[in-house]
């Protein structure tokens, strides 16, 4: 009951705070100190709590789902401010795919719905981004699959900014997928064993359309404190924020606020 209290005491302080003024002004100064130095590049962010949040407000857990593809939508517009050229959303996992049957169709009808939108959204015009989901989309219904070929098929000329989707997506499997399509091009005589190196395997992986396939910065919601097999090759040297707020709470300060996490450290890359 403690932990409900301080869910709701601290969403009354956030409307309190923004109806101030101050969340404006504060919003302002945080973005006038993170554009001074270089922003990532690319971004990639594990969308999470949606269901605890809704548990937590005691209200419907598909309500929570609704509430988080609403907070995606909103993100568009900030990256776009911020002038993020590549951002990365990791949107249902592989492991997702194993929740109860009602919970799955919810997701997808909402996916169909947020993904139509999209479609018809002329920013991804102006803004020249190019839209690509990454992960095993055959097993997605047909519907979805169709409205992902249309939004890759449309966008996929661009590359001023670029978004990707990553949906029934698991980073072990899309190095196994890889692994067995050099193995496939050796044996047929496309590829020499001794040419193998980081750069080809990468060229086999999801993101390969990208010009920067490794995020400078993953941020995930919800306090949790792991990966959960997303980009596992392409993490081996973005800098890790987690971040004790559910997915539908997310603000844009709390984005430039992880910006700035990142801003202040120091990338060695292992030397």
């Amino acid at each position: 009951m403690n932990f409900l209290f301080n869910i709701n005491k601290r969403a009354l302080g956030d409307a309190i705070f923004k109806r101030s003024g101050l969340y404006i002004l504060y919003e302002r100064r945080l973005e006038s100190e993170i554009i001074k130095y270089p922003l990532p590049s690319h971004i990639a962010i594990i969308l999470d709590g949606n269901r605890r949040w809704a548990k937590t407000n005691l209200i419907r857990e598909s309500t929570g789902h609704f509430a988080g593809a609403d907070k995606a939508e909103e993100l568009l517009t900030w990256i776009q401010d911020l002038e993020i050229k590549i951002t990365t959303l990791y949107v249902l996992s592989n492991e997702n795919l194993d929740r109860e049957t009602h919970e799955l169709e919810n997701i997808y009808r909402l996916l169909q719905i947020k993904l139509e939108k999209l479609f018809e959204d002329s920013r991804i015009h102006r803004l020249k981004m190019r839209i690509k989901a990454i992960g095993n989309l055959s097993i997605l219904p047909q519907s979805l699959q169709d409205i992902l070929f249309k939004l890759e098929t449309v966008t996929m000329e661009y590359n001023s900014m670029f978004l990707n989707i990553a949906i029934a997506y698991g980073g072990q499997k899309e190095i196994v997928e890889a692994i067995k399509k050099i193995a496939l091009d050796t044996k047929c005589g496309k590829l020499e064993i001794d040419k193998i190196d980081e750069k080809l395997i990468e060229s086999y992986l999801y993101t390969s359309h990208l010009p920067q396939p490794e995020p400078d910065l993953i941020l995930r919601t919800s306090g949790e404190k792991r990966l959960s097999g997303f980009l596992i090759w392409q993490s081996a040297y973005s800098e890790l924020v987690f971040m004790d707020v559910f997915w539908p709470e997310f603000r844009k300060i709390d984005l430039m606020r992880a910006i700035r996490t990142y801003q202040n450290r120091i990338r060695k890359y292992g030397k």
